[in-house]
């Protein structure tokens, strides 16, 4: 989705109906635009508007919400703020109807995450070319998701002052700027150091300073989350994996292996800086099921 699109007409119309009828603060506002922006992005790339948006656009626009992990409870924050912006339409007859009203919000049971396994991982790992810049980067990025389980917003706003390579650490800010320390494994460290010394500096552009860790290819600015859902998606094509992969799925990858080494569930929740350990149980099923494989191949009885 591009970061690019001005405001449309009926974009600042609303957020000025915002502040000045509504009074909401500067901050709410800001927040209001951001959403509102996904959609006004993803629909101008699909050539529609928000006069000319069915129904069936707004199911799309929230399928690829969740494709690049995108969390449930900031989907429901975007359609909320889609669901007050297509009001204001109807109200000011921009709009004949509002697609929004037959929009289905079906809460999804809670199904097991998709992971890989070790083999896969180590395949996908395999994939990046580093003695290219982007394949020396591409690289890093994907051995740092996988050590870390860090979520794709925790990625694309990491910063240089975060990193701790000599002790092997990591600060994250997670939800609610929850901060934690997570460590990082010795061959994610190694990949991190390669690229920080070798390609970054290639990519910073002159007289732009930046504090961003991982860097796009021509402007030398952050990275965005649909870059980083790119970059997997183009190495499990080359690797040959077939299963729906996304930046979550390396994070769900990361807990799932943890588990089934043998680590402690609380020391997972930590790691994934979950507020609620119940958020963390949806992994031991996968873990039981790996223990009664164990089970079965190699107790006497099994």
């Amino acid at each position: 989705m591009s970061e690019t699109r001005g405001r449309t007409r009926e974009e600042r119309s609303y957020l000025s109906y915002l502040k000045v009828e509504r009074g909401l603060s500067i901050n709410s506002i800001d927040a209001y635009s951001r959403d509102l922006s996904k959609l006004l992005d993803f629909l101008k790339g699909h050539s529609k508007s928000v006069t000319t948006a069915t129904v069936q656009d707004l199911q799309q626009f929230i399928k690829e919400l969740s494709e690049v992990g995108l969390e449930r409870s900031s989907i429901a924050r975007i359609i909320s703020a889609i669901r007050g912006f297509y009001r204001y339409l109807l109200t000011e007859r921009v709009v004949d109807l509002d697609p929004t009203e037959s929009l289905e919000l079906k809460t999804p049971r809670r199904q097991p995450p998709d992971v890989l396994n070790i083999t896969e991982i180590e395949l996908l790992l395999q994939q990046p070319d580093t003695s290219t810049k982007k394949g020396a980067r591409d690289k890093a990025i994907l051995e740092f998701l996988y050590a870390t389980g860090a979520r794709v917003s925790e990625v694309t706003t990491l910063t240089l002052s975060q990193l701790f390579l000599e002790e092997r650490m990591v600060r994250l800010f997670g939800k609610g700027s929850k901060e934690r320390i997570v460590p990082v494994g010795k061959v994610a460290v190694k990949y991190i150091d390669i690229y920080l010394i070798t390609v970054r500096p290639l990519l910073l552009k002159s007289g732009k300073m930046t504090d961003a860790v991982f860097l796009n290819l021509e402007r030398g600015t952050g990275l965005s989350r649909m870059t980083i859902w790119n970059i997997i998606q183009e190495y499990c094509q080359s690797a040959g994996i077939i299963k729906h992969i996304t930046p979550h799925t390396l994070r769900h990858s990361f807990a799932t292996h943890l588990l089934e080494g043998g680590a402690d569930l609380r020391i997972v929740q930590e790691l994934l800086g979950h507020a609620d350990i119940s958020t963390t149980e949806i992994y031991t099923h996968i873990d039981r099921s790996y223990l009664a494989e164990v089970h079965r191949r190699f107790h006497p009885r099994g």
